[in-house]
């Protein structure tokens, strides 16, 4: 026993990751670049494109069920078999290789989902829908998860703010250029709009240029990242080789997860409520305050559409500007900046929901920018730095649950919700501040810190 315990100290203090160059914290952030393009489009888009082929206002939480049903099954699978792939093309790599590809080819089939001839409203049409948003979300993210991981992998403490920072500001920047796009098409001349039951060439077009993005930007993250092989990791954690060769249930990870992971998922969940309801409800809510129009085929509905990929693209730069403030500020202020930007958050959805001005909605948007960075950001910002390199791939897929899980449910409570507003979809985006509001609160009773894991440490050691 004695001479056990002489090992783990003395590979814990050998464990040391160092500092990396910038090029290839580049590298291995520039993805999330295309990543986002897809998934951008998903959020801005989405509704615009249901609505438009034919989909029921009060059904549309049933089609946004999907997309976090897809990422919470997907992710923990992912994180729980990289953990343990080690082979000649890298330990994450192989996953980011294989879905690029697929995932740039599935980008292809929503926006067309209106130009096969089902029929406008038709069974055929929406199941397709359906099905495409399912396959495209499904191999988004297994694109996104080893980007993630990797960082998780390779980036010590003392770089972790940048790093996320600037993953996240490509994310930004990734939904600045998708958002965009159907408004400035619109500007130089393309049709934004179709006839009834087809998707206008304005959002066919930006979904072809982000699967070709999404497509070279992964690939510039494959050819230029090399991960530590299996000794070098584990010398650099401080933990035993053999840690990440062993097979845990993912359920026992989750009996002995930090307390970080659920103090973190607690805040995740009031968070996710209020941007599933943006996602959903966002291009109604503009329509009817803004352009006083309901019908999902008329120019003013329409133009509402565009006019949100462009606060979409606002409050990507917004995100933006507050994450360079962000990445250089101290470890110990993590707490200070999750709360202010989930603050700034729930003011802003409240203000979209009264707000009867594009120029309103810009201010209010400007705010949700920071909130939508902060969540992105800060919570695997906190929770990478409680964990201790081993299964630090299935904590982060599992953790994906506590991102998923609070959609889908959101997607669900709307059936009853939503008629309960007098189908008032700004009513739902003033739900989604106060839920934005509770979880600025919450944020105080994280608990941050390698210590909290300790016992899965030991317990995977061992």
């Amino acid at each position: 026993m004695d001479k056990n315990n002489n090992q783990k100290k003395r590979v814990a203090l050998d464990a040391k990751l160092p500092d990396l160059p910038k090029r290839v914290i580049f590298a291995i952030t520039f993805g999330f670049l295309g990543i986002n393009m897809g998934f951008s489009l998903q959020s801005s888009q989405m509704s615009r494109i249901f609505q438009s082929i034919g989909a029921n206002p009060n059904t549309l939480g049933f089609f946004f069920i999907f997309p976090p049903l897809m990422g919470m099954i997907v992710q923990p699978l992912i994180g729980k078999y990289s953990d343990r792939t080690w082979n000649r093309f890298g330990r994450r790599m192989p996953y980011l290789l294989f879905g690029a590809p697929i995932a740039a080819l599935a980008l292809l089939m929503l926006p067309f989902s209106g130009s096969l001839g089902f029929g406008y409203g038709s069974v055929a049409a929406m199941v397709f829908a359906a099905f495409a948003v399912c396959f495209m979300d499904l191999f988004n993210n297994v694109c996104m998860q080893p980007f993630r991981m990797i960082l998780g992998d390779m980036v010590n403490n003392k770089q972790k703010n940048f790093a996320w920072s600037l993953q996240q500001i490509f994310f930004n920047a990734g939904g600045i250029l998708a958002s965009l796009m159907p408004f400035l098409f619109a500007a130089f001349g393309m049709h934004n709009t179709a006839k009834k039951g087809v998707v206008p060439n304005t959002v066919i077009w930006a979904y072809v240029i982000a699967a070709i993005v999404l497509f070279v930007t992964s690939m510039w993250t494959v050819f230029n990242v090399k991960e530590y092989d299996p000794d070098t990791y584990a010398k650099y954690h401080g933990i035993d080789p053999k840690a990440n060769k062993q097979s845990v249930s993912l359920w026992h990870l989750l009996k002995t997860a930090p307390r970080a992971f659920w103090d973190l998922c607690l805040v995740q969940f009031f968070s996710w409520v209020a941007i599933m309801y943006v996602w959903t409800y966002s291009t109604g809510t503009l329509a009817k305050n803004v352009w006083h129009t309901a019908n999902p085929t008329s120019a003013g509905f329409q133009a509402a559409g565009n006019w949100y990929g462009v606060l979409t693209a606002i409050l990507s730069i917004a995100g933006i500007v507050w994450g360079f403030l962000y990445s250089h500020a101290k470890a110990t202020s993590r707490k200070r900046w999750y709360s202010a930007g989930l603050l700034l958050g729930g003011i802003g959805l409240i203000t979209v929901s009264l707000a009867q001005s594009k120029a309103l909605t810009i201010v209010a948007f400007i705010l949700f920018g920071c909130s939508y960075f902060t969540i992105h950001t800060l919570p695997f910002t906190m929770l990478t730095s409680s964990l201790n390199g081993v299964n630090e791939g299935s904590y982060i897929g599992l953790f994906n649950i506590g991102i998923c899980m609070p959609q889908i449910i959101a997607s669900l409570l709307s059936f009853a919700i939503f008629p309960m507003t007098g189908k008032n979809q700004p009513a739902m985006l003033l739900i989604a501040g106060i839920s934005m509001l509770i979880a600025a609160i919450l944020v105080w009773r994280i608990h941050e810190g390698v210590k909290a894991s300790k016992a899965t440490a030991e317990d995977a050691v061992a």
